[in-house]
């Protein structure tokens, strides 16, 4: 027995002796903040997005393999991390060398890539904050943490709600979730704003209106 089990037993033991509470729980809070056309709530995420240094763009779905290679162009990127369900479709117009997300690769080697491309799970437009959930199209959680360039794409309107709360009726709680508020940052030391210290220097979001 390990040290985890010891103290799980010790909480399991401690719970088993406290009466059972059926007081029902009040969640009367407020859903979302005001009121928002399905347009609106789009243009708020969008200004949430921009106000935390993310760079954000929007097409449809004709023009984002276009949008993309354009990006990575940009970026003068020399390869690209590409998660196992993401949409062929969305880089079949880059020659950028493709590297396929592996469980055995090593963070030094997810750190020699240059950009990763990922969809999303849900975008909350209240926060600027979009969240993955590790699905196919997402990968795993440390191939959108090491890479210094993300490229994000959000399927709007279906991806986008207005508040936190509705955002997590649309979540899997025992999924690894990462939730994304603009490039990783830190004013730890001496107030001074440094980007790139948890995460990737830069975040590029892509809008793509859905049909």
């Amino acid at each position: 027995m390990n040290s985890r089990e010891r103290i799980l037993g010790r909480v399991r033991r401690a719970l088993a002796k406290a009466p059972a509470d059926e007081t029902p729980i009040v969640r009367d809070y407020l859903r979302e903040h005001g009121q928002r056309t399905v347009a609106e709530t789009v243009e708020l995420l969008a200004e949430n997005l921009a106000d935390y240094r993310a760079l954000v763009h929007r097409t449809d779905a004709a023009g984002l393999p276009v949008l993309i290679a354009g990006l990575l162009d940009e970026r003068g990127a020399a390869s690209v991390l590409v998660p196992p369900g993401l949409d062929e479709e969305w880089l079949a117009a880059t020659g950028v060398t493709r590297v396929t997300d592996r469980a055995e690769s090593t963070p030094d080697e997810l750190d020699r890539v240059s950009s990763v491309v990922t969809a999303c799970a849900v975008a909350i437009a209240e926060t600027g904050t979009i969240v993955l959930d590790g699905s196919p199209d997402q990968g795993r959680r440390r191939i959108t943490l090491v890479p210094d360039h993300h490229i994000c794409v959000v399927r709007v309107p279906g991806q986008v709600v207005s508040s936190v709360p509705q955002g997590l009726e649309r979540l899997d709680p025992a999924r690894p979730l990462t939730w994304i508020s603009g490039p990783s940052a830190t004013s730890d030391i001496e107030l001074d704003r440094v980007e790139g210290v948890h995460g990737p220097r830069t975040l590029e979001v892509i809008l793509v209106g859905e049909d």
